[in-house]
């Protein structure tokens, strides 16, 4: 089981990041152009906020659990989860919760 949120935390990074390269590809390395893109209708922000929540419910989460196991190679999940994704995070930090440390 714990092999399979590994693979799936390389998926949750590899495919959003096809789409994400390819937006900026065809416009520009623009950050704030991609959140403008994010919010373009009602439907995009409420998917935006969803992640957010769960992004940051996610980050309480390893953070709680990582004070008290004092193991802090839990909290690569973090920057895995905001700088990639919920989709490569969650799974991520299933994985290494799964190991035998």
């Amino acid at each position: 089981m714990r092999w399979l949120f590994a693979a799936l935390a390389v998926w949750g990074a590899i495919h959003p990041m096809y789409y994400f390269v390819q937006w900026f590809q065809a416009n520009g390395y623009d950050i704030m152009a991609m959140v403008d893109a994010w919010h373009a209708n009602a439907a995009s922000s409420g998917l935006v906020w969803d992640l957010t929540i769960a992004a940051i419910a996610l980050t309480v989460w390893v953070i709680y659990e990582t004070l008290q196991t004092r193991q802090f190679i839990r909290l690569i999940a973090i920057p895995a989860t905001f700088c990639i994704g919920v989709s490569c995070g969650l799974p991520l930090y299933i994985f290494i919760r799964m190991s035998k440390s």
